[in-house]
């Protein structure tokens, strides 16, 4: 007999379906899931069947589920799917297919085989619907029918689902066919995926609905359970609350019960009052705290919340340093703590007293600039001691995102604060000195640029009221004082440059790296390394040899280490010395206590080498602990320690004690000559061969080569320009990864020497079948710029001409078309390094005259500067002798750049 309501809903299935293949879940008629696809035979059947021109595609597709693995049986093919229908595509295809599809059911099918594998798997299915219930099972399908209902109207009350949609879905559940309940139901319970798969495989509706109700059943008695906890949980909190607000009539022996949690939300609260934040940031954090007192410690909301009122209540709102300016001071400590710099201390002094003045000075913002190693955070350091401020570098070399500036929003994982508002909640003070340190190395990306997120924290306008995107809230910056280290302007915005107030920061001469080495890095390094005026000397002169033959550089960082390895060295002679010294006097104390205990001669006991091995080695772990050094006059010290160890007994462990705190220089003497003089040949046995030499000369001593100055952001440099002239076709080659500036320098320069080869005794069509290669040195590193221009020059025609350079000459400067030589930048830190190489001419630009103003004396005092206003002039300079009719070429060119 066949029921109507019974009946399954019948669906035009075709005989032949495309098969998805999923591995961990069930698709139930009448159900609806997201399947992941990242198979490449699923991925295969989207783009195939159910995409068309970026459009979803009406398909039917057979849902399969491969089978969990069995011990010894590969995965299958589960015999019974689903046909269903995709409703929804979500993903990209770009740079890797990626895909989510919505699929509902609309009824069981069979695999009856699968006729294709590849691009994706096809299979001819047959459609199953559910069979006639018989009239004898059909008063028992009611029974079991309405007992399935009531646990799923009860399911539906534990879910809590909100609004109206849990009286849709009560209304669903009573109205929809028998055969379709189950189905439903079983996509709301937990089950694990072999029950999913025996509820498909479970055709007719009463076999159905038996595996699916104690599944039901089950889910109902979880949900009861994690209930009733959480209804336990909420009971033990409102007792606290009803002690905490009855707690005045309870006897003293019944404590209020405080949980950690409350004390640390009492102690946030208070934290937060204290604070003392704006109206605004107050109600604001306020607000927030109520959230989190009301809000889940489980929630992940919960972490993040917190944070961000640890932050607010952190942060100086009002907390501000007494600033204590002394230019008297402050001039004392600036002349302890940094030999030379006149100008920079100059301009200290000055920002300071202004503050001493007025108090309230809100800019400018200094930046320093100029090569590593010369004092520059230093200087920015002191001037946080002087003020009495506390200091905090920021280090901004590589930053390439802007959240690291504003902050992240609170919304991401890992949100945080921006590097000044960290600063800040360290330092605990709203007018600290915050040093910006390599400001120039900020970089920029998809993420934005740093660079001009800088310009609202370094804006006096501004940054009153800056507003980090993690506080989300103004804070006051305007008491700040920003301090800025650069290497070189070329790689700062000129936005923020033009907030800053640029100080060069000039490399050291040769005079001042020896009184730097002599008075501060030596000391430094006598002190890091144990040691003593009394045991190392080491004098002015070998300070220059090491300066000038073991580093090259604008700074002292170079030295400071060259100091630190002689330190070093000597600390190894020390050492063995104290070590020598410990052999001998334990084993004396050996031997004694031997005489003393011991038999002697005639008596049986005896001391074996191995226990005074084991006695010095005993006593040489009390001794090596530390090693202090006192002076000469210790006699009257060491003589009443004696007495005391005569009178307390003999202690071997306690006189090696006090052996090693009563060490003085004259038992060191003993064993070392003090104090150990360092000289040149200590220094190449510690630091090995000179590593740079005066080569110039060697070099320069052939036709070809000249030596040119350059300016680098670590400080001046000195460069070989070498040419050669080889047969082939007419053209000039330029090789030493060049920049297009220095080659248009020498594009210039050969034009000039092509025009003016009658002057220089060269054929007019000198150039025929010949090829000029021109190479700078050192290849790797990267060059531009016009000031090569004259060495150019000079390198073309002492090549073409046959003569050399005068080996003590280097030169600077731009050239024209015309012979006349412009000014160029850099001519304190290129003078510098060419009284480093040994350099005794130097040939720069007359209009660089004014330059030389900041050259030290001792410098000026040994490089001739010749100064010139064309290219015959240059070449007056840099040969012995000089070229027929010049002289009137270089008066006329001297005419014209006057002019100009």
């Amino acid at each position: 007999m066949k029921d109507d309501n019974m009946s399954s809903p019948h669906f035009p299935i075709p005989k032949t379906l495309p098969v998805l293949v999923v591995f961990d879940g069930v698709l139930l008629p009448g159900s609806t899931i997201r399947i992941p696809i990242t198979s490449v035979k699923n991925i295969n059947l989207v783009h195939s069947r159910l995409t068309f021109s970026n459009r979803l595609a009406s398909t039917i597709i057979a849902i399969v589920t491969k089978e969990p693995d069995k011990k010894g049986q590969v995965n299958k093919l589960h015999s019974i799917g689903t046909a269903g229908v995709v409703v929804q595509i979500t993903g990209t295809s770009l740079p890797r297919p990626r895909y989510t599809l919505l699929v509902t059911g609309l009824c069981r099918v069979r695999i009856d085989s699968v006729v294709q594998e590849h691009p994706y798997p096809v299979a001819l299915v047959s459609q199953l619907n559910s069979p006639t219930t018989q009239v004898q099972d059909y008063a028992q399908l009611v029974g079991l029918m309405g007992e399935f209902k009531e646990a799923a109207q009860k399911l539906i009350d534990l879910l809590d689902i909100p609004g109206s949609e849990g009286q849709k879905l009560k209304n669903l559940v009573s109205r929809v066919p028998e055969e379709q309940l189950a189905d439903l139901v079983a996509s709301l319970v937990r089950a694990t995926l072999p029950e999913r798969l025996q509820i498909l495989d479970a055709v007719d509706v009463p076999t159905r609905v038996k595996i699916t109700l104690p599944l039901l059943l089950r889910h109902i008695q979880k949900l009861k359970d994690v209930g009733e906890a959480n209804v336990d949980e909420d009971n033990k909190r409102e007792g606290v609350r009803v002690l905490q607000r009855g707690g005045r009539s309870l006897p003293p022996s019944h404590p209020i019960p405080m949980e950690k949690g409350q004390n640390e939300m009492a102690e946030l609260e208070a934290r937060l009052k204290a604070a003392n934040m704006p109206s605004e940031a107050n109600k604001v954090a306020m607000k927030e705290f109520g959230r989190l007192k009301r809000m889940n410690p489980l929630v992940p909301e919960y972490p993040m919340l917190r944070n961000y009122l640890d932050l607010l209540a952190d942060l100086p709102w009002d907390i501000t340093a007494p600033e204590t300016c002394n230019i008297t001071r402050a001039r004392q400590h600036l002349d302890t703590d940094h030999y030379g710099l006149e100008k920079v201390k100059r301009r200290v002094l000055e920002y300071l007293a202004v503050r001493q003045l007025r108090g309230d000075l809100k800019g400018p913002i200094l930046c320093f600039v100029g090569p590593p190693g010369v004092g520059k955070t230093s200087v920015a350091r002191s001037i946080g001691t002087t003020l009495g401020r506390p200091y905090h570098r920021i280090s901004l070399g590589g930053v390439s995102d802007q959240h690291d500036i504003r902050g992240h929003r609170r919304t991401y994982i890992g949100a945080m604060p921006g590097r000044v508002i960290q600063a800040l909640r360290t330092v605990k003070v709203k007018n600290p000195v915050l040093l910006l340190d390599e400001i120039d190395k900020l970089g920029s990306g998809m993420q934005g640029d740093p660079g001009a997120a800088l310009l609202e924290v370094l804006d006096p306008a501004q940054n009153s009221s800056f507003t980090d995107t993690y506080v989300n809230l103004p804070f006051d910056l305007s008491q700040v004082l920003f301090v800025a280290t650069a290497n070189s302007l070329s790689t700062i915005p000129t936005p923020l440059l033009d907030r800053m107030e640029i100080i060069p920061v000039p490399g050291y001469t040769q005079e001042e790296k020896v009184m730097i080495g002599h008075l501060h890095l030596l000391p430094k390094q006598l002190q890091e390394h144990g040691l003593t005026p009394e045991i190392l000397s080491m004098s002015t002169e070998t300070i220059a040899i090491i300066i000038g033959e073991y580093t090259r550089e604008a700074g002292v960082r170079t030295l400071e280490r060259k100091i630190g390895a002689v330190c070093r060295a000597v600390a190894v002679q020390v050492a063995e010395a104290l070590s020598s010294q410990d052999d001998v006097e334990a084993a004396s104390e050996i031997k004694g206590a031997a005489d003393i205990s011991g038999k002697g001669k005639d008596g049986v006991e005896t001391t074996s080498e191995e226990q005074i091995t084991a006695k010095q080695q005993q006593q040489g772990s009390v001794r090596h602990e530390r090693i202090p050094y006192e002076s000469d006059d210790d006699d009257e010290d060491e003589n009443d320690e004696d007495e005391e160890e005569e009178e307390t007994g003999h202690n071997p462990s306690a006189a090696a004690t006090v052996n090693l705190s009563n060490f003085s220089l004259s038992s060191l003497r003993q064993h070392l000559e003090l104090p150990i003089v360092v000289e040149k040949k200590m220094i190449q046995d510690v630091l090995g061969p000179p590593i740079f030499l005066s080569g110039l000369a060697g070099r320069v001593s052939v036709p070809g080569v000249a030596v040119g100055l350059a300016w680098t952001p670590v400080g001046g440099e000195v460069m070989v320009v070498e040419a050669t002239c080889t047969p082939g076709d007419s053209g000039l080659t330029l090789t030493g990864q060049l920049g297009s500036v220095m080659k248009e320098s020498a594009k210039i320069a050969l034009s000039w020497v092509r025009q003016h080869a009658p002057m220089l005794d060269l054929e007019p069509d000198f150039m025929r079948d010949e090829e000029i290669h021109l190479h700078f040195p050192a290849g790797a590193i990267s060059k531009d710029g016009p000031s090569a221009g004259v060495t150019i020059l000079t390198v073309l025609v002492s090549l073409l001409s046959n003569r050399c350079v005068r080996p003590d000459v280097a030169m600077t400067g731009e050239i024209t078309l015309n012979g006349v030589v412009l000014p160029v930048g850099g001519i304190k830190e290129k003078l510098l390094a060419a009284h480093r190489a040994g350099l005794s001419t130097v040939i720069l630009p007359s209009a660089n005259k004014k330059d030389l103003a900041d050259v030290p004396d001792s410098v000026m005092n040994e490089v001739e500067v010749v100064l010139v206003d064309s290219v015959e002039q240059v070449l007056q300079a840099a040969f012995d002798g000089t070229f027929p009719d010049m002289s009137s070429e270089a008066s006329r060119t001297k005419t014209l750049s006057s002019k100009l």
